[in-house]
């Protein structure tokens, strides 16, 4: 219909109008409290003293007498006191009686105070004009349906996971070891799924139970029958795809490698579920997931991060960064160098290290391919280009440590980040032109600089465009873009960055170009029939395919980030209630060890937990041990940060490396180890040491070294 298949129509439409809906209540409480201004400025009277507050419901009439008869009502209450029965002990609790000339100077100011009202009253009425009650009926529409919003993010948080973990499902898209290719692999991937979402389901309707059985009303019933009906619905489709292969899967295949394929949401479920099931905590697992919804806000300002990172795919920026670049003939090093550099600053604006990875690492896998570097580096490029920036301003995960950790502020942490982030890109230049055999010589700045100048020149553009809604937010909404509007204004950035690329490069959207994006280029919704859409040949056209494009890869990288985040909650639960963290020492004789040991346990953590999960669970248990053994919180959370980018890049998860796996493509990564199958290990295995050996030692450094500094 239209071009479109039934899963554009039934799952992406549907997120599309909830992101958007999301965009409008997070610029709601700016943009209407410019409009209070904007009243307060054209309807407001100071010389009347009338304010537009005043003015946003229809005034009410005094019901006090402006005018009373105060000798008749002095006369009334003294024939009343008199008359009054008494007694010694009511004598003791009573107020000493009002004198006939104190109960008039009270019923006076009782009276000037009633002329007041409704000399205020007939004011209000002057001033209610047609103009401020259009003006009116506009505020105050506004902000019933930002109030609306804003009093149900953990409904459009549910709604937004509901519909991308369904349309993740159906594509068998969740994040895994390896994806599945052989039959055995699709079998046992169905059948973790099946297990993985009946044990959800069957935790979430024990949730209800257990509501209903203590007799108190539940806050919001809504969202426990969401869960239902989603784990419901999740084990019907993997079901389904148990007995109805998948058309791409190849004959065969060993058991062994099927277990790779078992998705890591499928995983934590499984663990989480039979831990609880052992305990008979039968509804853990949902308690745990509902600890989303408290931090609504959070997670979904991460889906509008995932949202602008592949609205920014469908512009040039990125290819056109790199055009400044090429005319200087950088060593491969050298280039991927720059590139992390570069790359910093969207990974911060984009919120977590993997969407930047799922946004541009096939662009940089290919860019350090095409200046000579060999395919290992290439994937090392890739899986570190999502690493580095989670230290600056403003990435999410440092505005959530300082939200659950009061010993911290956003400020100081990203102040000492940018000078974590220098320390980490410049060891990972020496480390790779240690281990580098490259023997290119760079282009003289005689005949690089024209190159980069006549590539800056259509950049130029772009950065107008980025200021012009920089500006606007900032004088229009009086909002500037920092830590805490970023998810709401990047956004929108990246729609009028591609409504602009379109309009000016109607032809091939970059998704066409792309042709190294297997992951997101095969669609991420299943049925996504997009025929007809090439045939769109008009600019705006193009602009709507770029933005579907968009919105389809970004509902398929939701469901399996969010799928991903949510179960690290419940491994995070199994931690806690286990009590492993109880067996840990509380106390240490020496704050070298309590940084090693602290050092190594977020190691680890960062291993088998996404990131937002793993602060949630260090805030309440490990924090507080770091605090006691006398380590400065800043350090501490500084440590904790490059410990959990080391551990995204180690096994059994490597989240980066898995992510890079997803851009890249299975065939390449093939290629990747036919190429280095008979060289020594170092280079057979390049893609994994080169980073581990960098954020290694830059963990080291900051753990160990204001340690050093101080002479503790």
């Amino acid at each position: 219909m239209l071009g479109r298949g039934h899963s554009e129509w039934l799952l992406s439409l549907p997120v599309f109008f909830l992101l958007l809906l999301t965009l409008v209540i997070g610029t709601g409480e700016m943009f209407h409290g410019q409009l209070l201004r904007t009243g307060e400025t054209l309807f407001g009277d100071p010389v009347a003293k009338v304010q537009y507050f005043m003015l946003r419901g229809d005034p009410v009439t005094p019901d006090c007498d402006a005018h009373p008869d105060i000798d008749a009502q002095i006369a009334a209450s003294q024939s009343a006191a008199a008359a009054a029965p008494t007694s010694e002990l009511d004598a003791l609790f009573a107020d000493s009686a009002m004198t006939p000339e104190q109960e008039r100077v009270s019923l006076e100011k009782s009276a000037e105070l009633c002329r007041e009202k409704f000399d205020m009253y007939e004011r209000i009425k002057t001033h209610m004009t047609p103009g401020v009650k259009a003006f009116r009926a506009l505020e105050t529409s506004f902000f019933a349906v930002f109030h609306f919003g804003t009093e149900n993010r953990s409904l459009l948080l549910l709604l937004i996971t509901a519909i991308c973990a369904i349309s993740t499902t159906l594509g068998q898209h969740h994040i895994g070891i390896r994806p599945p290719r052989t039959v055995r692999d699709f079998h046992v991937h169905s059948v973790s799924m099946v297990i993985a979402n009946g044990l959800l389901a069957f935790s979430a309707w024990k949730y209800i139970g257990m509501q209903e059985a203590s007799g108190i009303a539940m806050d919001k019933p809504l969202l426990a029958w969401i869960w239902v009906a989603l784990f419901v619905g999740l084990t019907a489709i993997s079901v389904r795809q148990l007995f109805s292969m998948n058309k791409t899967a190849e004959p065969g295949g060993s058991f062994a490698l099927g277990l790779l394929c078992v998705p890591l949401y499928a995983s934590m479920s499984m663990v989480s579920g039979f831990y609880f099931l052992t305990h008979q905590h039968f509804s853990a697992q949902a308690i745990y997931l509902n600890q989303m919804m408290e931090l609504s806000g959070i997670f979904l300002n991460l889906a509008l991060y995932i949202w602008a990172g592949m609205l920014l795919k469908q512009t040039r920026i990125v290819d056109m960064f790199l055009d400044i670049l090429r005319p200087w003939r950088f060593s491969p090093e050298m280039l991927t160098y720059l590139i992390l550099l570069a790359a910093a600053i969207p990974t911060a604006y984009t919120g977590a290290s993997g969407i930047f990875v799922i946004a541009a690492g096939a662009v940089i896998y290919h860019e350090v391919r095409h200046a000579g570097g060999s395919r290992q580096l290439a994937l090392a490029a890739t899986a570190m280009s999502g690493s580095l920036g989670v230290v600056l301003r403003p990435c999410l995960l440092v505005v959530l440590i300082a939200a659950l950790n009061k010993q911290v502020t956003t400020s100081v942490l990203y102040e000492w980040g940018f000078w974590v982030f220098l320390l980490t890109s410049t060891l990972f230049l020496i480390v790779s032109k240690l281990s580098s055999r490259d023997k290119s010589t760079l282009a003289s700045p005689k005949e690089a600089i024209p190159g980069m100048i006549e590539a800056i020149k259509p950049l130029i553009p772009y950065v107008i465009v980025v200021t012009l809604v920089v500006m606007g937010y900032k004088y229009l909404l009086n909002t500037k873009l920092d830590e805490f509007t970023a998810a709401v204004i990047m956004p929108v950035i990246m729609l009028m960055l591609v409504v602009f690329d379109r309009l000016r490069h109607a032809q091939a959207t970059p998704t066409d170009r792309r042709q190294l994006d297997h992951g997101a280029q095969e669609g991420t919704l299943v049925g996504d029939d997009r025929r007809g859409s090439r045939s769109q040949t008009s600019r705006w056209g193009t602009v709507e395919i770029s933005v579907r494009h968009a919105t389809n890869e970004t509902i398929g990288h939701i469901g399996a980030l969010l799928s991903l985040m949510a179960l690290s909650l419940c491994i995070g639960g199994v931690i806690e209630r286990s009590e492993v963290m109880h067996l840990m020492p509380q106390e240490f004789s020496s704050i070298w060890i309590a940084m090693t040991f602290l050092m190594v346990t977020k190691v680890l953590l960062g291993m088998v937990m996404d990131p937002f999960g793993a602060v949630i669970l260090v805030s309440s248990t490990l924090a507080p041990i770091a605090y006691n053994a006398g380590i400065d919180p800043v350090h501490f959370w500084m440590m904790v940060l490059v410990a959990f980018e080391l551990g995204y890049l180690l096994p059994p998860v490597a989240l980066n490396q898995l992510l890079t796996r997803l851009v890249v493509g299975e065939k390449e990564m093939d290629l990747a180890d036919a190429e280095v199958a008979h060289e020594p290990f170092f280079r057979r295995y390049e893609r994994w040491i080169v980073p581990v050996v960098v954020m290694t030692i830059g963990m080291l450094i900051v753990a160990y070294g204001p340690l050093i500094v101080s002479g503790k």
